[in-house]
């Protein structure tokens, strides 16, 4: 679950201060905010589910707010706003902003609690995996990681030809070979390569 909010003018210290671990506080006031840390927040996607909590105003909070297909959402007073491809930090802040037409210094909460991710930051599995899917990349995400994510291969699986298709610079493609046979049965480690966002991973069918 990760968590934004943002506090006007001297409440910022305060809000540094009480923020829970692993909580991200945005503060208008604060500009010394470094590009590192803003890089590191979580970006939201489309299917993605939020809860908001508008400070002192419930009629205004929604505890289930789903991303739609298009990145937007709709909240009471706001029919609809561009969530996708906004940290919970900045989308708070865009909630505070539309809302301070209707009430006085709004104070906003977002929070993530189901995690999809935009598409570019999502790791796809096809092929003969169990549950094929697109998985939201995480920080040391390892092909181990993936499999275990996806429950393994189908018993038609042809895993020691899995190929992971990842994206470069310019628009091009490359190609790794790996061998989730040797991974998943064997434990040979070397094969437990490092996802990166954007990765698809292949899986082929055997040859009968």
């Amino acid at each position: 679950m990760l968590a934004a909010c943002t506090q006007p003018g001297g409440q910022a210290a305060q809000a540094a201060a009480a923020a829970p671990p692993g909580s991200a506080v945005s503060r208008t006031a604060l500009a010394g905010q470094t590009d590192q840390s803003r890089n590191d927040e979580y970006v939201i996607g489309a299917g993605d589910s939020l809860s908001i909590f508008v400070y002192h105003n419930p009629d205004l909070s929604e505890p289930g707010v789903a991303v739609r297909p298009d990145g937007r959402i709709s909240t009471p007073l706001i029919n609809d706003l561009t969530a996708a491809g906004r940290t919970p930090t900045q989308l708070a802040h865009d909630i505070e902003e539309k809302l301070k037409k209707y009430i006085q210094d709004p104070l906003v909460t977002v929070i993530v609690r189901g995690f999809v991710g935009p598409a570019d930051r999502q790791v796809k599995v096809i092929g003969e995996a169990t549950d094929p899917e697109a998985i939201p990349y995480r920080d040391g995400m390892t092909l181990l990681d993936v499999m275990i994510a996806t429950r393994g291969m189908t018993k038609y699986a042809a895993g020691n030809r899995a190929v992971i298709i990842r994206r470069e610079a310019g628009g091009k493609h490359e190609t790794l070979h790996v061998h989730l046979n040797d991974l998943l049965k064997d434990g040979d480690i070397t094969q437990n390569v490092a996802m990166q966002p954007g990765d698809t991973l292949i899986i082929p069918q055997s040859w009968f």
